[in-house]
Formats: C-alpha cells, structure tokens, sequence
C-alpha cells in the first residue's frame, strides 16, 4: 500500500489516496484554526496526539460494536482508513449547555441536560455549517431516512459508551460532533474523534481540556490534549512499526 495523491485538505487534516481504491491514508497536521479559520496556529505534537487519540477512541467504539472506518496508525501522524462515501452532515450531541447553544437560546452555561440534545448541522466551511433538521437531509438527498435514523441512534450509542469512559478517567463529556459515511452497504462512523472536536471538562474542576484553550486563548492546548490522552491510557510514546 503506497500513499498517492491529496485528495482533500481541511483545517488539521489531509486525506490522500492509496493503491487500494477502498482505503486512504488521513495526515493529522499540527495547524489549529478557530473561529473560521480567522484564528490560525501551528501546535507542535497536536497531529500526533489527535492522530494516537483518535486511533484510541475508534478501536475502543469498535470494541463496543461501532462500526468505524479506522484501520491502523501507519506513523506517527498517519492513519489508514476506509474510504467512505461521506454524508455531508454533522451529528451533535450535547450533554452540558455551553458554546453556540447558549448564544442561540439564551441558557445558563454549565446546565446539565437532561436528556441530551441532538442537532444536526451542514458540514459547509463557506457557510458556517448552519443547523439543518431531518427535513432539509431527506429534501437534499443528503442520506435516506433509514441513515438518517441510524446515525441518531448511533451517536446516542457513541455518547452512552464514551461519556462513561470519560466519567471513569474524571473528565466530563460536554459536547462532541460526528460524521458518517457508506461503505459497502453499511453506514461507518468516520472523521475523527478528538479534542477538537469535542469539549472535555475536568469533572471536579470544570477546567476545559479540549479546543476551547485555543478559541478562548488559555494556552496550554496541546498539554491538554495530552492530559486526556494520558488520563485515558493512549499510549503517545511507543514508536509505531
């Protein structure tokens, strides 16, 4: 298996083609952005703590019978994936009111919520993924109503295995977006799980440990990041083969 040409660059990541049409290879690259790309920083270590992190976190969801797209860590910022047909939607759900959510509906932030929310969001950077519901996915051809369904019933599954983990390692899980995309006939969880796109709240604390130290300017984001890492068991010092 050879890495071949870019297929796409986002904000911290590339993908890029492989000789086996069914895989790719996806690069997590230090760059951080927030706010739109407006705020832009390169972080030394963050593509190899999200790139370990999120190998983490989706063979611990394999474990518990999530279907993901992840295959192997390839380097230390390399990973092998499937390819997926991805459906251009953002799955979110809420646990605890913070962020956008308080902006929108004018609620106290730090409420816990009961039961969570779930939103749904166009992944569009030119349009600032705005919220869209089952209607506009089914009006668009985005994903079916059965997929539709299953990605609902998926992240509510993600949410009641990762927040218990996180609960067990003294973190809080705020809040967290996922993608999904088809392989083979089947909806895979893909993209990613890590940091940046979640928020990890120290559970006696409430000290954030995720992308919020970048947006709010505290500093330290990386060491964050490799605080999860560490409470969580990822192992960010074994070379890979």
């Amino acid at each position: 298996m050879e890495k071949g040409k870019e297929l796409y660059s986002g904000k911290a990541k590339s993908v890029f083609e492989t000789t086996d049409p069914t895989q790719l290879v996806m690069v997590f690259r230090d760059d951080t952005s927030a706010f739109d790309g407006i705020k832009v920083e390169k972080l030394n270590r963050k593509g190899m703590v999200n790139n370990r992190f999120s190998a983490f976190i989706m063979d611990q969801l394999e474990g518990a019978g999530v279907a993901t797209h992840h295959e192997r860590l390839l380097s230390e910022t390399e990973s092998l994936v499937k390819r997926l047909d991805m459906i251009p939607v953002e799955c979110v759900v809420r646990n605890i009111a913070t962020g956008s959510l308080c902006k929108r509906l004018g609620v106290e932030d730090g409420i816990d919520l009961t039961p969570p929310t779930f939103e749904f969001f166009l992944k569009n950077d030119d349009l600032h993924d705005p919220m869209i519901n089952e209607y506009h996915i089914r009006s668009f051809n985005w994903a079916s109503q059965s997929e539709i369904d299953v990605m609902i019933e998926r992240t509510f599954e993600v949410n009641d295995i990762l927040t218990k983990m996180f609960s067990a390692a003294g973190m809080l899980l705020v809040d967290f977006k996922l993608e999904y995309g088809r392989f083979d006939g089947a909806l895979l969880l893909g993209d990613e799980f890590t940091p940046d796109g979640c928020r990890l709240w120290d559970t006696d604390t409430r000290k954030k440990l995720d992308k919020d130290r970048f947006r709010r300017g505290l500093g330290g984001v990386v060491e964050a990041y490799e605080e999860v890492a560490m409470r969580l068991g990822v192992d960010l010092g074994q070379p890979i083969a």
